[in-house]
């Protein structure tokens, strides 16, 4: 069968047409689109089928917000997606909404083994249950219960919980950004561990340390993302605020995987999404992450055994996108 699936976050949106049967997929068609640029999700999709033959007649979003009765109003982006609204308008049979993470869950299966990087073998349970977490735009957490035959994805709006410090300095970290977001009624983890959370950390550090940024910094901010041109500093050795503001970025992150992990008795695995990951590999390989993700008192032995992989296909979860409706269509 056919399915247009979509992918569609804070920065970009990902929409494609697969040939689906199960977790097997091949794809008719794909382009992308930098979501911003569009009032609307419906927009993009006109777009996107103005190139094709023909309407699939299934459809399915991984949209980065909750979902709820159909309708999701994005996180980061100001639009309101009505799942029965956009099927009539444009003509689908049925079109399903999932959160983005639930969305990555659901196209893991669909992986290949070169589509990880293994943090930590650990020892799976085969009967557990996993977690999946991702920080790009926002940060996405979502679950995967063992149902006595396999793992079934939930979705989660974790990454809005609060942040909690652990040191000093974090406690530090955490009056800079209350003041910062003060119009808020609290500070969530989403700011600290996303592309804004770079952004965050490095403001704090400046600020904490009484240091300016560099007129390399500067010039390469003016030329393209903040958090982007942060990494690339940081990788590069040219800052060293940049080179600790990456530190306890993989820190914190490292830190807030592992009480999702807790919190879900991850025991089968925890998967790491997401686009920053991925571009900062060299951050993740050292100790860091899972000396943070481990650091639970009486609980180290059991994250110890947790088997950590960093997803590295940007596709995962608009693969994910389709299998679900695969499977919602078969039901």
């Amino acid at each position: 069968m056919r399915i247009l699936a979509g992918d569609i976050g804070g920065t970009k949106t990902s929409i494609a047409i697969f040939e689906v049967n199960n977790t097997e997929l091949e794809v008719v068609a794909e382009e992308k689109y930098s979501s911003c640029e569009y009032d609307s999700l419906n927009a993009i999709v006109e777009k996107f089928l103005k190139t094709q033959k023909a309407i699939p007649q299934w459809a399915c979003f991984g949209i980065a917000g909750p979902v709820r009765n159909g309708i999701v109003k994005t996180t980061n982006l100001p639009w309101i997606v009505d799942a029965q609204e956009m099927a009539d308008k444009i003509g689908f049979k049925k079109v399903w909404l999932i959160n983005d993470l639930e969305a990555n869950a659901w196209g893991v299966p669909a992986l290949q083994e070169m589509d990880f990087f293994i943090l930590n073998k650990g020892r799976a349970d085969p009967e557990g249950n996993a977690v999946i977490i991702s920080a790009g735009t926002g940060l996405g957490q979502a679950g995967l219960y063992f149902n006595g035959k396999e793992l079934c994805p939930f979705a989660s709006e974790g990454g809005h919980s609060d942040f909690s410090p652990n040191s000093d300095l974090e406690i530090a970290l955490l009056q800079f950004l209350k003041k910062r977001y003060k119009t808020e009624s609290h500070v969530s983890w989403e700011r600290v561990i996303s592309g804004m959370g770079i952004e965050n950390i490095y403001d704090f550090l400046c600020d904490y340390r009484n240091v300016k940024s560099s007129e390399y910094l500067i010039e390469k901010i003016d030329k393209g993302d903040k958090a982007t041109a942060i990494s690339k500093a940081a990788k590069d050795g040219r800052c060293p605020i940049c080179s600790e503001t990456l530190k306890i970025f993989v820190h914190l992150y490292g830190a807030e995987a592992g009480n999702h992990a807790l919190k879900i008795m991850a025991t089968a695995g925890l998967y790491i999404g997401g686009g920053i990951a991925p571009k900062n590999l060299e951050q993740f390989k050292n100790s860091i992450f899972m000396d943070s993700f481990c650091n639970k008192g009486r609980m180290k032995d059991i994250l110890q055994n947790i088997p950590v992989k960093i997803i590295l296909n940007q596709k995962t979860a608009l693969y994910g996108s389709a299998i679900y409706a695969g499977l919602e269509v078969n039901r």
